[in-house]
């Protein structure tokens, strides 16, 4: 080995020791920058049979701790993000009867992230939520009444986030609200709560909106029990490509196999590539041999090279 090669090695060696110093420092910074206020251990060190008894002796800034009653409430008047999803989340077995009042507004908040976090909290509590007269009912009338179609559509939200049954009455009647919005939501909300509506979730296909239709297709995706199968195929001539693709995602990710002759169809007609490729991915999954002859003609006469790559995908999945 000559001297270039010692040095070069010499040189590469320091190098990679100067990132990994970088790297542990950058990190503590930001471990250290992220808390709100004083770490406090869930079990003392000094208790044998706690924390220190399984892990040792840890820094502050690596050992769990929760949030106070205090600054749960700060967060919450501050209504900055980040600091609202980590004092919230090491809150999450903190009771608080006062900070209720404090984290509810935050179902309203303009940050779509802050209205998660804030459900997630209050959907935990014990007392102080659930009641008569309380945030969850009070989060139901916002649904039903508020003039406000933001504030309803928030409403609708939250009820898919709180994961409780009365919210399935409330947003299947908001599919019929007189806004686009609050009806997506509602749909988005059905989607969480795993239900269907009773059937409602399918009446939203035929929406004068797109975003209502798309909601309601991630939805009908998501869910357990779908009532609405047969009413998918209607939506794979919708005039919106958006919507035909997601359609025809949402009969590929169902296995609706009864729907092959309109999905060929449409792999061979649709005017949109995108829509054509996710009918040829969805071919390969219902995995007909007589499906063949159709994706070989795709491939071979299809003016897209993302739908000719897909239907021959789909012919390697028969």
């Amino acid at each position: 080995m000559d001297v270039r090669d010692t040095r070069m090695r010499t040189r590469k060696f320091i190098e990679l020791r100067l990132l990994v110093g970088v790297t542990a420092l950058a990190t503590a910074l930001a471990a250290s920058d992220a808390r709100s206020d004083a770490p406090r251990p869930v079990t003392p060190d000094s208790d044998a049979a706690g924390f220190a008894a399984v892990y040792g002796t840890l820094p502050q800034d690596q050992v769990e701790f929760l949030s106070t009653p205090a600054a749960i409430k700060s967060a919450a008047a501050s209504g900055a993000p980040s600091l609202v999803w980590e004092v919230l989340e090491h809150g999450e077995k903190v009771e608080c009867l006062t900070c209720i009042g404090a984290v509810a507004p935050l179902l309203y908040d303009a940050n779509a992230k802050t209205r998660e976090i804030a459900a997630w909290w209050l959907r935990r509590r014990i007392l102080g939520v659930f009641g008569p007269g309380e945030v969850y009912q009070q989060t139901v009338q916002t649904l039903q009444s508020d003039p406000n179609a933001t504030r309803r559509a928030d409403a609708a939200y939250a009820l898919g986030e709180f994961f409780a049954t009365p919210g399935i009455a409330a947003c299947a009647v908001a599919l019929s609200d007189s806004s686009a919005i609050v009806r997506a939501a509602a749909a988005s909300a059905l989607g969480r709560l795993n239900s269907d509506g009773n059937g409602a979730l399918a009446t939203a296909f035929g929406d004068s909106d797109p975003s209502v239709k798309l909601a309601a297709l991630a939805a009908a995706s998501r869910i357990n029990a779908f009532s609405g199968v047969s009413k998918l195929a209607a939506l794979t001539m919708d005039p919106d490509s958006a919507v035909r693709r997601r359609a025809v995602e949402v009969i590929d990710a169902l296995q609706v196999f009864d729907a092959v002759a309109i999905v060929t169809m449409v792999a061979q007609t649709d005017a949109d590539p995108g829509v054509r490729a996710a009918a040829c991915h969805a071919l390969g999954s219902i995995g007909a041999a007589s499906l063949v002859p159709i994706l070989q003609s795709i491939v071979r006469t299809d003016s897209n090279g993302f739908v000719r790559d897909q239907a021959q995908i789909a012919l390697l999945r028969i």
